[in-house]
C-alpha cells in the first residue's frame, strides 16, 4: 500500500518546463528537475503578440460595438431585426443576380436584332443613358445620434448636391429621336408623343427598351423589382409636392415594380400620386414572394402592352 502511494505521488508531481528556449515545455518527472536551472526569456515580438491578442482586439471590439450603437439607425439596433434584414437583403440580391444573369443570356440575340433595327430606322446612338436617382443610403434622421446636414456641412461633404439619393446612369434602348429634350428640357413622355420613333413606340409598348437595365441590376445600382428611378429634377419637385415620395428612395429602384405593372409610365402629377401609393405599399409589405408575383405580372404586361405610351 505504501509502495502504491509513492508511485501515485511520483505520477501526480509532474511539472511543465521549457525544454528549449522560447518553445513549448514538456512534462517531466520531479527527479529530472534536479540540477536544472529554469530560465524564462521572452522576445519583444512575443510581448507584442500577447498584448495585441489580450488588449488591442478587445478594445477594438468595444469601439466597434459603440460605433454601431451610435451611428446605426435606431430601428436596427435589435440583433434579431438586423439579422432578418440581412437575410432579406441577401435573398433579394440573389434573386436579382439570378434573374438578371439569365435575362442577359436569353436576351442577347434580341439585343443584336434591336440594335440593328435602331441604326436602320433612325439617326443616333443605339443606347440611351440618363442620370437617375437611386437608393438613399444617408438617412441620418433615423440614427440614434442625429447629425444636422446644414449648409455648412454640405459645403465640405463629398456629396455637394443633395439629390436625396445616389445618382447613377440608367441604360435603355433609344426610343426617341436623337437629342429629343435638347430644346424642351426634361419633360414627361405623353401618349402619342411626336418625339418617339416608330420602332421606339413598339419597344416601349413591349418594354423591350428597358431590358438593357439588366446590366444596372448586375452592377448593383438597381433591383429587378422596385420603384421606378426618376431624374434629379423630378425627384426634387415631386418630393416637395407629393406626400411620402421620398420614402421610395429607401430601397433600390427597379426595372419593374408594383406601380409599373399597375399604372404604367408617369404622364402627370395625378399619375404620380397613384404610383407613390403603390410604391409605398410595396416597400412596407415587401417579401420575396411579392417580387416573384410582380415578375410574373410583368410578363403579362409585356405580352399585352398594358400601360405603355
Amino acid at each position: 500500500m505504501e509502495s502504491s502511494n509513492r508511485i501515485s505521488a511520483k505520477i501526480d508531481s509532474s511539472y511543465a518546463v521549457a525544454s528549449r528556449s522560447l518553445m513549448y515545455g514538456s512534462a517531466v518527472g520531479v527527479e529530472r528537475l534536479r540540477g536544472i536551472k529554469i530560465e524564462k526569456r521572452e522576445s519583444f515580438i512575443d510581448l507584442c503578440k500577447y498584448y495585441f491578442s489580450e488588449y488591442f482586439i478587445g478594445i477594438l471590439f468595444v469601439m466597434a460595438l459603440s460605433a454601431y450603437a451610435v451611428f446605426k439607425p435606431a430601428k436596427s439596433l435589435s440583433i434579431p431585426v438586423s439579422f432578418r434584414r440581412f437575410l432579406s437583403a441577401a435573398a433579394k440580391r440573389i434573386l436579382d443576380l439570378t434573374v438578371a444573369s439569365i435575362g442577359v443570356v436569353l436576351a442577347f440575340p434580341l439585343f443584336l436584332i434591336v440594335a440593328i433595327l435602331i441604326k436602320l430606322t433612325s439617326r443616333g446612338p443605339i443606347f440611351y443613358t440618363q442620370q437617375r436617382i437611386g437608393v438613399n443610403r444617408r438617412r441620418r434622421d433615423n440614427r440614434v445620434y442625429s447629425i444636422a446636414a446644414g449648409d455648412e456641412r454640405r459645403s465640405r461633404d463629398r456629396r455637394r448636391e443633395n439629390n436625396q439619393g445616389r445618382p447613377f446612369n440608367v441604360i435603355k434602348f433609344r426610343t426617341m429621336v436623337n437629342d429629343a429634350e435638347k430644346i424642351s428640357g426634361p419633360v414627361w413622355a405623353t401618349k402619342n408623343d411626336a418625339r418617339i420613333t416608330s420602332l421606339g413606340r413598339f419597344l416601349r409598348k413591349t418594354r423591350i427598351d428597358e431590358t438593357p437595365q439588366l446590366f444596372n441590376v448586375l452592377k448593383g445600382e438597381m433591383s429587378m423589382v422596385g420603384p421606378r428611378p426618376e431624374r434629379p429634377k423630378f425627384v426634387k419637385d415631386l418630393s416637395a409636392r407629393v406626400p411620402d415620395y421620398a420614402e421610395r428612395l429607401n430601397v433600390k429602384p427597379g426595372i419593374t415594380g408594383q406601380a409599373q405593372v399597375t399604372t404604367g409610365y408617369d404622364t402627370s402629377i395625378e399619375s404620380v400620386y397613384e404610383k407613390v401609393k403603390n410604391d409605398v405599399e410595396y416597400i412596407r409589405k415587401w417579401s420575396i414572394l411579392t417580387d416573384l408575383k410582380i415578375l410574373m405580372k410583368t410578363i403579362l404586361v409585356v405580352i399585352t402592352g398594358k400601360g405603355a405610351c
